[in-house]
């Protein structure tokens, strides 16, 4: 029998993983992944992301693949993979994919959305997923440095450490601000993400909505492309992967 490639939408609270890539002696969501498909597949499965996720940061919209010789249909993977998995991971959709389907590289856009609580006071029951920010903020001026990003850009100043051989240029295709009430909301989408770049940028534009940094410094700090010059780093809990999309090959 022929292996069949799988590629599925993940979901997962990020709290208590340290990351999304596999790594020695941690849990990780490829890890607990790989875990699960070995179960139902009664040998070591491979699981693939379209992206990583720091350590704390959730996703709602994860794309994983996967390949098995199995003759069960593609729903029935979903819900026995479900079975098999802890209660902060849920799989939300399976689907079979052709047989090089890559869930990184054939991705061709990623949306990314870091949730703000704005208040005078703290509101427990969000403390996952949202970033306390206390006092008032500019957002019309947090809204004009995040369209000063949209466009492809060496996107350096907002980049944590880079292995050699990696571009620092990216594509944004839109970055912007809009309210619930007293949450804060900011949507990014581009072809592919640098580490912590998400979350420098929100980290960022905080700044400027605070008043310690202008619209004007943002553009020349990009502008200048010094690797990590934009060093205040929004925390982890306030992000969530929320998409990928795929050409060809996968949809939800």
């Amino acid at each position: 029998m022929s292996a069949t490639r799988f590629a599925a939408t993940v979901s997962y609270d990020g709290t208590a993983f340290a990351g999304s890539q596999i790594q020695p002696n941690v849990r990780t969501v490829q890890q607990v992944l790989e875990t699960a498909a070995g179960v139902l597949f009664g040998s070591p499965t491979r699981v693939e992301l379209a992206g990583r996720t720091d350590s704390g940061v959730h996703a709602i919209g994860q794309v994983a693949a996967f390949s098995a010789e199995t003759r069960h249909a593609a729903e029935t993977v979903r819900k026995a993979l479900n079975a098999n998995l802890t209660e902060d991971v849920s799989v939300r959709a399976v689907r079979a994919v052709p047989a090089g389907f890559d869930p990184r590289r054939w991705a061709r856009k990623r949306w990314y959305r870091y949730t703000i609580a704005n208040g005078e006071a703290r509101e427990p029951l969000t403390r996952r997923g949202a970033w306390f920010v206390e006092g008032n903020l500019d957002v019309r001026a947090m809204q004009a440095a995040a369209q000063a990003l949209a466009g492809k850009k060496d996107f350096s100043a907002f980049s944590g450490p880079l292995e050699p051989e990696r571009t620092p240029v990216r594509t944004v295709f839109t970055a912007g601000w809009r309210c619930e009430g007293s949450t804060l909301l900011f949507d990014i989408e581009a072809d592919a993400f640098l580490p912590q770049m998400v979350r420098r940028i929100t980290g960022s534009l905080i700044r400027v909505g605070r008043g310690a940094e202008t619209v004007e410094e943002i553009v020349r700090l990009l502008q200048q492309a010094e690797p990590g010059s934009m060093a205040y780093v929004a925390p982890a809990h306030g992000l969530c992967l929320q998409r990928v999309w795929y050409d060809e090959g996968y949809t939800v």
